[in-house]
C-alpha cells in the first residue's frame, strides 16, 4: 500500500497561510434540540460535557468529510445514495449493555432524510448474529431527517456488546441524499443494498464498498471499569496506515487491545485519523482529505462523549508540502491551547521517520528534527508519545525500521503500528494521583 504522490493515501497539500478557515464542526446534537440549526457545513460544537449523559464513552469513531469523487475508489459518496442502505463494520474499543449511534451529515448541502437505522453485531460478510438487529429510533420515532451541517445521536438502545467486537450501524436512504458526508479510507469493507435493509440479518443481497458513508460514532454506556475516552488526532498513519484490511491493526486498535487488559479503571479509544489530513489547512481540490486539524478540532476531538485525553500525531503532510516547522509548532499550540482549555490532557506523538520515502528532502529533514525536537523538549505537552524512537531503524534514527515500513517509507505495516501502540505509557493518559478514583491501575503490558 504504497501510494503515488497525489494519490488518497498520499501525503501532502497546500500550506496554509492564515488562521482557522471558515469551515467549523458539525453541530452535534439529541434530535430533540435540533432547533439550533442553520449553521451550514459545520455548525458549532457543543461542549463535550453536554455528551456524557449516562457515562458515555466513545467505542468507535470515524472523523466525516464531504461526499465527493475518490480516485481509486468506488465509494458512491460523490453522487449519493437513495432507497438504498450502507451497512457500516465498525471495530469497538469498549463494551457495554446500552448503544447510541451517531449519524452525520455535516457536510451535506441539504437534508438527508433518514428511513430507518439499525445496529447489530456482525457475524461474517454483511450477516448479523442471528438476534441481535436491534433498531434505531430518534425521540422515539423510526426515522429523522438530519439538517445539513448537523450530526445527531440515535435513542439508547439495548444491546450487549463486548470490547474489541464488530457491530454493523445500517442506514437507509429513502431519497436522494447528494453527496454523503462519509469517512473514506477505512481498511475495512463494508456494505450497500437496494431498499431498506436495515431489519435483515443475513445479509443477502448486500455488495461491497469501501467507505463509510451517513455515520460517524458509536457509543457505548460501559459496564466495566471504562472511565473516559483517549482521542487519537491524526492522518493517514493514524487513520488506517498501510495495515491488513478487515483485521482493525491500525495503532489505535492496538492501544485499545492494551487498554482493555488493564486491570482497573481504564479508557476507549476514538480514532480521529484522516487519510492525507493536514494540521493546519485543507487541501484544494481535495476534500476527501478533511479540513485541517484545527478546523474538526471542536467536533472530531472535543466532541466526543467522555473524551479526557487527547494523543496527537499530525505534521507529516505539512512538512510534505514545504511547510516550516514554526508554523507547524504554532499549530500544535494552538491544539494544546483548545485541549487544555477544555480541561482535557493532550499527550504529543513524534513524527515518524521518513527518508525514503516519496515526499522527503534534506531541508524537510531539518524540519523534522526541529519539530520533533520542540515536541520532546518544549514541555507544553502533558506527555510524550516518542513514536519516532520506538519505530526508527537501528542503523538510521531518519528511516523506518526495515520490519515496520509498509515499503513506501513512510506508512508503517502491521508490526509497525503495533509497535507505535505499544510505545504509549498508559499511565499518563490519565495520570494517577492521591484519591484519584478514575485512574488506569497497574497493567500489563
Amino acid at each position: 500500500m504504497a501510494p503515488a504522490p497525489d494519490s488518497p493515501r498520499a501525503t501532502g497539500g497546500r500550506r496554509r497561510t492564515g488562521r482557522r478557515g471558515a469551515l467549523l464542526p458539525a453541530l452535534t446534537v439529541p434530535l430533540s434540540a435540533l432547533l439550533l440549526l442553520g449553521l451550514g457545513a459545520g455548525g458549532v460544537a457543543g461542549d463535550p460535557r453536554h455528551h456524557r449523559a449516562g457515562d458515555w464513552v466513545t467505542g468507535w469513531a470515524a472523523s466525516p468529510v464531504e461526499g465527493g469523487d475518490i480516485p481509486g475508489s468506488d465509494c458512491p459518496a460523490g453522487d449519493g445514495l437513495r432507497n438504498r442502505t450502507v451497512r457500516n463494520v465498525v471495530f469497538l474499543s469498549a463494551g457495554g449493555d446500552r448503544v447510541r449511534v451517531r449519524l452525520t451529515n455535516a457536510f451535506g448541502e441539504r437534508p438527508v432524510r433518514v428511513g430507518g437505522a439499525s445496529v447489530a453485531v456482525h457475524d461474517d460478510g454483511a450477516a448479523a448474529v442471528p438476534g441481535s438487529v436491534r433498531p434505531l429510533t430518534f425521540d422515539g420515532g423510526a426515522g429523522v431527517k438530519i439538517p445539513a451541517g448537523a450530526e445527531v445521536f440515535s435513542d439508547p438502545v439495548r444491546l450487549e456488546v463486548e470490547a474489541l467486537s464488530t457491530l454493523l450501524v445500517s442506514v437507509y436512504a429513502p431519497e436522494a441524499t447528494g453527496p454523503v458526508t462519509n469517512h473514506p479510507f477505512t481498511a475495512q469493507g463494508n456494505f450497500l443494498a437496494e431498499g431498506d435493509a436495515t431489519a435483515e440479518a443475513s445479509g443477502e443481497g448486500f455488495s461491497s464498498t469501501p467507505c463509510w458513508m451517513l455515520t460517524s460514532g458509536v457509543d457505548v454506556e460501559p459496564s466495566g471499569d471504562v472511565v473516559g475516552t483517549v482521542v487519537a488526532l491524526g492522518d493517514s498513519i493514524t487513520d488506517t496506515a498501510a495495515t491488513t484490511g478487515n483485521a482493525n491493526r491500525r495503532w489505535p486498535d492496538h492501544l485499545a487491545r492494551r487498554l482493555n487488559a488493564v486491570e482497573g479503571p481504564t479508557l476507549s479509544v476514538a480514532n480521529a485519523g484522516l487519510g492525507g489530513n493536514l494540521l493546519l489547512g485543507a487541501r484544494e481540490g481535495e476534500p476527501y482529505y478533511g479540513v485541517g486539524a484545527l478546523d474538526r478540532l471542536d467536533r472530531d476531538v472535543l466532541g466526543q462523549s467522555g473524551v479526557r485525553t487527547v494523543v496527537l500525531l499530525e505534521g507529516i503532510n505539512d512538512i510534505g508540502h514545504g511547510t516550516g516547522a514554526e508554523d507547524i509548532i504554532a499549530g500544535y499550540r494552538e491544539v494544546v491551547e483548545r485541549v487544555h482549555a477544555r480541561g482535557l490532557r493532550i499527550a504529543g506523538g513524534t513524527l515518524l521517520p521518513f527518508k525514503g520515502s516519496a515526499i522527503w528532502t534534506r531541508q524537510r529533514q531539518a524540519t523534522w528534527n526541529e519539530v520533533n525536537a520542540w515536541i520532546r523538549t518544549s514541555g507544553e505537552f502533558d506527555a510524550v508519545v516518542d513514536f519516532a524512537a520506538a519505530t526508527a531503524s537501528a542503523g538510521d534514527p531518519q528511516r523506518l525500521a526495515p520490519a515496520y515500513d509498509s515499503g513506501d517509507g513512510l506508512h508503517p505495516g502491521d508490526a509497525g503500528t503495533r509497535a507505535m501502540a505499544a510505545a504509549v505509557d498508559l499511565d499518563r493518559l490519565i495520570p494517577a494521583s492521591p484519591g484519584a478514583d478514575d485512574r488506569p491501575s497497574r497493567h500489563r503490558r
